[in-house]
């Protein structure tokens, strides 16, 4: 059976549901914005009304901003990071968690993930921490939460706020909790892809209603809410919102449970068809993530089961089997924006290669397929495990006809 890359016929020549979904909701939703008249948060309550309703579902005070990484250097001011402090992050993650720390002038200590999870793994803490460590981000990989119990002891004993950053968590349920019941900033992207998305956009997940009062301030130059005298507090960033992402967002919150539910249920589906491929580890789960929203479905593939496969190969052969794969991200330390930091006695790319193995198999093993696969059928989860196994047998078939 060729692959479809070599001009053999593809396993699906249909696609699957399209993303970003809308409807009329968002239709309406933006002519009610531009009916107002204001189209600025200012002026207008369609933010305002998001927020709340956001902030609602998440349990937490909600400031709308620009989008998820400005959600993250606004936190950062937030809790007054200084130049030099040290924050730790997971070195699997997307860039914009180390690099909104470069930004603030911090700098990202990278420590490994847990292996079944994804997500930043308690037992790295310690060896990283040192005399300037003030913060630590914890990201909730592919909408799996990380372990909030360990991360939050082991942080509360060396007096170390922590940050979620809940890029891909939209929804998630953690030991009962939610993202906002936990005490701390939490982060949200609205990113075209993500499970909830304005195109662009993001969110700051607050604990109170001073800390809101202080971010809206922060967010919008440095004014306080209701400011007419230009009064600057600090020399803060514009993060404001527009009207027409906010009326969007609502349209969008308002089907959040219900997609989560569907994404839920097909990952069941899916996950287990891929563990019955030799050789393909889907992200595992902690049982105490009650809900787990599914931003990406992810797998990596075991080297030994599959010695000398090219992943970057596997996934195109993929895409071209009308499969929407992606390469998982490659750890922070491996970017050129990481590449900045080196010297000054910080370790090499080689030393941190060597402390976070979990992260350098994931990042050259890993892939992962567009959240869209989980909302529509089983039958569709059966061509993407078709799919994948019939790339991985046709690739090693090659390989021993190359020998």
């Amino acid at each position: 059976m060729a692959l479809a890359l070599d001009g053999g016929n593809p396993v699906r020549r249909h696609d699957f549901p399209a993303w970003p979904y809308h409807d009329d909701t968002e239709r309406a939703a933006l002519v009610r914005a531009v009916d107002q008249g204001q189209w600025w948060r200012v002026g207008g309550s369609e933010v305002t009304s998001f927020e709340a309703e956001f902030g609602e579902y998440h349990g937490g005070t909600t400031l709308a901003v620009t989008n998820g990484t400005h959600a993250l250097e606004l936190g950062l001011e937030l809790l007054g990071l200084k130049p030099g402090d040290e924050v730790i992050v997971p070195a699997f993650t997307f860039i914009s968690t180390s690099i909104a720390v470069q930004r603030a002038g911090g700098v990202p200590v990278p420590a490994d993930v847990d292996p079944v999870t994804y997500c930043l793994d308690p037992q790295t803490l310690e060896a990283v921490r040192t005399p300037r460590t003030r913060v630590v981000i914890p990201v909730h990989m592919a909408g799996h939460v990380a372990d909030m119990d360990a991360i939050g002891a082991w942080a509360a004993r060396h007096d170390i706020i922590v940050f979620q950053d809940a890029a891909h968590a939209h929804g998630a349920v953690w030991s009962g909790r939610r993202i906002g019941d936990f005490g701390t900033l939490a982060a949200f992207s609205f990113q075209n892809g993500k499970l909830m998305t304005a195109g662009e956009g993001g969110a700051l997940l607050l604990p109170s209603q001073e800390w809101f009062d202080e971010a809206f301030s922060r967010h919008s130059c440095g004014r306080p809410l209701g400011d007419t005298n230009y009064e600057h507090r600090s020399p803060s960033s514009n993060y404001r919102m527009t009207e027409f992402a906010g009326a969007v967002l609502r349209a969008q919150l308002a089907r959040l449970a219900d997609q989560n539910a569907r994404r839920e249920s097909r990952w069941k589906t899916l996950s287990a068809a891929l563990r019955e491929i030799p050789g393909v580890d889907p992200q595992g789960r902690d049982p105490r993530c009650d809900l787990n929203p599914h931003y990406m479905a992810m797998a990596a593939l075991d080297p030994a089961a599959h010695p000398g496969t090219d992943r970057d190969l596997v996934v195109k052969a993929l895409v071209a089997e009308g499969i929407p794969a992606f390469v998982n991200y490659p750890p922070v330390y491996r970017t050129r924006a990481h590449e900045a930091l080196l010297g000054g006695g910080l370790p090499d790319t080689a030393e941190l290669a060597e402390r976070n193995p979990v992260s350098e198999h994931l990042g050259a093993n890993g892939f992962w397929l567009h959240h869209r696969v989980l909302l529509g059928t089983d039958a569709d989860c059966a061509d993407v495990a078709e799919a994948v196994a019939k790339v991985l047998t046709e690739l090693a078939g090659k390989k021993r006809s190359a020998r």
